[in-house]
């Protein structure tokens, strides 16, 4: 069983953190302060220290060279806050194995451990300015399904690449996270990656969201403004239900793309443009081209490379790990110690069709784990939803269509069929939720 040390003032960060790795079959020690480090260092040899950068009276820098000196096996990994970076690159040419900036996930962290355990030992001080862990690699959970190593296989086949990507697939499948993981794999891993949400994006202040404005170019410009492109620029632009963006700003976003050039809204100097797009959507933009709701110039200028993110009804195989994931990381944010789910809650999950797919999931365990007092989830604290919805003939023979018919049906009742209150509920826009009722030719 691999020995970790654990070095961390915040007590209940660093106890919450022991309870976790001893549950993956970790033997874990925790100490509170250099000092306390030190006497378990002199009796005990580690195959992982896991330490802050900043303790009381020292730092986790500091006790590098001595672990080093005495155990070359001994692998060091750094918590960080990410103004510590430079510290801990530094210290990675002492001889520290990597870093990892905090918050980070429950399957950060243990695939920075399970890197470390399988490296080879040294001695030697590190010479290169090595990325931390979050940044090597795709920061997805990656499933066992075929569906989930096939949009692996993409993203790692795209990502070293310019090319633009579009990625499709139903709200909630994790899109966002998959064009981080893009950036994240790419040559622009160390440069800014901004997310817009475009449906969210009031009509009138597109323009200026978008490229900046100088001050006073229009009414309310009391001072310059950066916008997207720009604040992106080097890195990569992620424009999220790009659908819903006007006919009059999708030639504007044409335009940028086309030239690699913009201008603020009153200004005549052209700032040059080098960043990568990928972009998302839930709607078939095909067929809004050829309807003429979308421009097919611009849906084939970010189709380069398509990929579509599954379903979670579509990789079954990865229902329970997604589950156990997601479990790991309640526990961490509600400062809460749940083991396991029940063997029913299981089979629950199983037969559930999901319409809300990762981000469903994501929410509904975080409640039970809420809801759960011992430290096994049991179906009591299953939403009726999931609990009543699945198991059923009926349900299980719905198609994907009735369920996301069934689903806006009752968000729009639950909210006296106000749209916006319902396209909220459904986290939607509700430019996507009329064109769903349009879809359904649904009466309300």
């Amino acid at each position: 069983m691999p020995k970790i040390l654990i070095i961390e003032d915040d007590t209940s960060f660093c106890q919450m953190l022991q309870k976790f790795l001893t549950r993956h079959g970790f033997e874990v020690s925790i100490s509170y302060s250099i000092k306390e480090a030190e006497e378990y260092l002199s009796t005990t040899k580690f195959d992982v220290i896991l330490s802050d950068v900043r303790l009381p009276k020292g730092d986790g820098v500091a006790l590098i060279p001595r672990i080093k000196a005495e155990s070359s096996k001994t692998q060091v990994i750094l918590m960080t806050g990410y103004a510590e970076v430079k510290t801990a690159v530094n210290a990675m040419k002492k001889g520290a194995f990597d870093y990892i900036s905090k918050p980070f996930t429950p399957e950060e962290i243990l695939s920075v451990i399970q890197n470390a355990l399988e490296a080879k030992p040294t001695s030697k001080p590190k010479e290169k300015n090595v990325p931390p862990k979050e940044e090597r690699q795709t920061n997805f959970l990656v499933g066992e399904s075929e569906k989930s190593k096939k949009l692996q296989q993409y993203v790692q086949l795209v990502a070293p690449t310019n090319m633009s990507v579009l990625l499709t697939g139903e709200s909630g499948t994790g899109k966002e996270v998959t064009a981080k993981s893009i950036h994240t794999a790419s040559k622009r891993k160390d440069e800014k990656f901004v997310a817009v949400d475009c449906g969210a994006i009031p009509k009138e202040i597109a323009t200026s969201e978008f490229f900046g404005h100088v001050k006073g170019s229009f009414t309310g410009a009391i001072e310059d403004k950066i916008g997207h492109f720009e604040a992106a620029n080097g890195g990569t632009l992620f424009l999220d239900e790009v659908g819903n963006l006007s006919y009059e700003h999708q030639i504007q976003l044409l335009r940028a793309i086309q030239e690699r050039k913009i201008k603020r809204v009153g200004s005549t100097k052209e700032i040059n443009l080098d960043l990568r797009i990928i972009a998302a959507t839930n709607e078939n933009l095909l067929k809004a081209s050829e309807e003429g709701d979308f421009r097919e110039d611009l849906y084939h200028r970010l189709n380069e490379f398509s990929i579509e993110v599954p379903s979670l009804r579509e990789r079954a195989e990865d229902i329970v790990l997604f589950a156990n994931y997601f479990l790991d990381k309640s526990n961490i944010e509600l400062d809460k110690e749940v083991l396991e789910f029940s063997d029913e809650v299981k089979q629950l999950f199983l037969d559930y069709p999901w319409p809300g797919n990762l981000r469903e999931m994501k929410n509904m365990i975080k409640r039970a784990v809420l809801f759960t007092e011992g430290d096994t989830v049991l179906p009591q604290s299953i939403p009726d939803v999931v609990a009543n919805g699945a198991g059923t003939a009926i349900e299980q023979n719905f198609s994907k269509s009735d369920y996301e018919k069934e689903r806006i049906l009752t968000a729009l009742k639950q909210t006296n069929f106000n749209k916006t209150k319902a396209a909220k509920l459904l986290e939607m826009t509700r430019k996507t939720l009329y064109n769903k009722i349009n879809q359904y030719q649904l009466e309300v």
